[in-house]
């Protein structure tokens, strides 16, 4: 009787197996599809590569509370504080996160870190390809993680430089 069940079950997968292979493949177009993720979609809460975010004036939103450290279950976040001086101003806060890092070897992806921050200051993005042959590579620094500075405040900021440094370049 034992036999004959398991006889059953194996012709069952089987025919599963036949009727599947007539049946013509359904391919995602990644990684030459159109847009910017290469045909790639993604769900609402997908949590891909962490984003360290800027305020509207283009500072950076971290305040170097070590919160999203302190959260993190799998410890891959590594902090180290500055402080902000007022001729060069970093975060809109007192200090600012001068190391940031994020060992992606480690990294679970579990968002407490973002649910921790009280400045909305890291968040999830929609990076996802991580794949490297070096673990290295997988340690993300502040620079690789922090959101580009809006065209037009990266604008201003440069004619202000220019003009701080007009008058060393005079002599």
């Amino acid at each position: 009787m034992n036999a004959i069940r398991a006889i059953g079950g194996i012709l069952k997968g089987m025919s599963v197996t036949f009727r599947e292979m007539f049946r013509p493949t359904i391919v995602e177009n990644y990684p030459d599809g159109a847009g910017p993720y290469k045909g790639a979609r993604f769900e609402p809460r997908f949590r891909g590569l962490h984003v360290l975010q800027r305020d509207e004036s283009g500072l950076e939103k971290c305040v170097a509370c070590f919160l999203c450290a302190a959260a993190c279950p799998s410890n891959c976040i590594y902090i180290e504080a500055a402080e902000n001086t007022a001729e060069r101003r970093i975060s809109g806060a007192e200090r600012y996160a001068e190391v940031y890092n994020i060992d992606y070897n480690r990294c679970i992806f579990c968002g407490f870190c973002v649910e921790a921050c009280p400045t909305d200051a890291i968040t999830h993005g929609h990076g996802f390809e991580l794949a490297t042959f070096n673990a290295s590579n997988l340690v993300y620094r502040k620079e690789q993680l922090l959101a580009p500075m809006p065209k037009e405040i990266q604008s201003a900021v440069q004619r202000e430089e220019l003009r701080a440094h007009a008058p060393e370049m005079a002599h």
